[in-house]
């Protein structure tokens, strides 16, 4: 935690307002935040109670809920959903904002995030055509217009492809200035990793992702540590939730926008499917190729 508030604390364009939510810590959390807010009068500390549980998605939306709620949104022109478990290289925030100031149909971006594993530092893996959950950085009026995140598990899915379905950009960068670390793993849980595999394949369940895809996707993913058990978790993740009849996110027409995406990049691959949108939306939208 200390990591993020030094590095948030020293970027090139600082927040305007930062407004942290302690989401019921009982450790040195609290005291660790009333330090920096302390020091800098634009950082904020909201406390919520204990729940006695985590709740991973929901919980992580709840708390950001309470954050936002703490602001006027209209005051402001950007906004960032930020973990308090990364490291930020220092001109973080100034580059995304030049980014999005350059291209309007930017909704959402952010750089990448790496890990530290066996003295090095090995990327995550995301994709091009999403913001990562733990950095959303965010044009106001977007983040708007999509109706904000869905409290459920994969609501860092389901905004990118909203995005994209409502003719913006969602997108990351794999630069030096823009890779920050990641200092817990991806799709890791309190009750181990392959708890949080699963997790995955029941988010990707949720959002509607089709049986062809989500096979092909743990395949991609078959040599990512712990290697074929971690894929054949996220996959009965997804099966269990399927022979469960668990409930799916209620817009039929995002749902119809995401398995012909899916088609697609099963057909030509991920980055030209994405490709093939955005230059459907810059056309509509009457901007330069």
């Amino acid at each position: 935690m200390r990591q993020t508030l030094d590095t948030v604390v020293a970027q090139s364009v600082r927040p305007a307002k930062w407004v942290i939510v302690d989401d019921g810590s009982t450790d040195d959390t609290p005291r660790i935040l009333a330090e920096y807010a302390a020091r800098h009068d634009w950082i904020t500390i909201v406390t919520r109670k204990d729940r006695g549980k985590r709740a991973v998605g929901p919980g992580v939306i709840e708390a950001f809920y309470e954050g936002y709620a703490a602001i006027e949104p209209k005051d402001y022109e950007f906004l960032c959903k930020l973990d308090l478990d990364l490291n930020l290289p220092p001109r973080y925030f100034e580059i995304l904002i030049q980014r999005m100031q350059a291209n309007p149909l930017i909704a959402t971006c952010s750089g990448k995030a790496y890990v530290h594993r066996d003295g090095q530092l090995v990327a995550e893996n995301h994709g091009d055509e999403t913001s990562l959950g733990m950095t959303k950085f965010y044009r106001v009026t977007c983040f708007q217009g999509i109706g904000g995140f869905v409290r459920e598990v994969m609501w860092d899915g389901i905004d990118n492809h909203k995005c994209r379905m409502m003719g913006w950009v969602a997108c990351s960068w794999d630069e030096p200035e823009l890779r920050f670390v990641h200092l817990r793993p991806m799709g890791s849980s309190q009750t181990g990793i392959l708890t949080g595999r699963m997790r995955h394949g029941f988010g990707q369940y949720f959002m509607g992702t089709g049986f062809w895809y989500m096979l092909a996707s743990a395949i991609f993913r078959i040599g990512d540590k712990p290697a074929v058990i971690g894929s054949a978790a996220m996959m009965w993740g997804w099966i269990k939730s399927a022979l469960q009849r668990q409930p799916r996110y209620g817009d039929d027409e995002f749902r119809r926008f995401l398995r012909r995406y899916q088609w697609r990049s099963l057909f030509v691959g991920k980055k030209r499917a994405t490709e093939e949108i955005d230059r459907r939306n810059r056309v509509e939208a009457r901007l330069p190729s």
